[in-house]
């Protein structure tokens, strides 16, 4: 068997287990699908795709320390990778640091100007600091970009119901 035959084959089953650990995280089935990026990850270390995803399947396992650690591999290796930097700030934002996560969020938006996500979780770090004017603004930007991205219609609602909330108090204690 040649060499190129040999190698082909392994890159399929690497991708046949990534597809497997996918559907099973689609599932809900978190754990069995650390298993199979495990083993893909055994196979090739550097594997950019399984060091991302096995950190968004230990995020919704709530191990969110074991998921920076994969999000910041990630990002080690592929330095302007969008998705592991938006990934690395919701991590962040989950361990509640927030100014970390902002300036991973800032970040990808340097990489991409026009990354509703990165606008929207950018707000959220913000809303959770108190800063609802700014974390508005943010989603306000990103219903520019995707008018119709469902967090950033959520939580445009929240804060300006938080902002007017805050104006009625003000005003009754005048």
């Amino acid at each position: 068997m040649s060499v190129i035959v040999l190698l082909d084959s392994k890159l399929k089953d690497i991708e046949k287990l990534l597809h497997a650990a996918a559907d099973l995280c689609h599932d809900g089935e978190f754990l069995e699908a650390l298993d199979l990026y495990d083993r893909i990850l055994a196979k090739q270390p550097e594997h950019l795709d399984a060091i991302i995803d096995k950190g968004v399947a230990l995020q919704n396992l709530g191990r969110f320390k074991s998921a920076l650690k994969c999000f910041s591999k990630a990002t080690s290796l592929s330095p302007e990778n969008v998705t592991a930097i938006l990934n690395e700030g919701t991590a962040l934002h989950s361990l509640g640091m927030f100014d970390d996560a902002i300036s991973k969020y800032e970040r990808a938006l340097f990489l991409d100007k026009k990354c509703a996500m990165a606008l929207a979780y950018k707000g959220m770090s913000l809303g959770e600091q108190g800063k609802v004017d700014e974390a508005l603004d943010c989603f306000k930007k990103a219903l520019q970009i995707d008018k119709d991205y469902d967090v950033a219609h959520i939580s445009k609602k929240i804060a300006e119901s938080l902002l007017n909330s805050d104006k009625t108090i003000h005003k009754k204690s005048k």
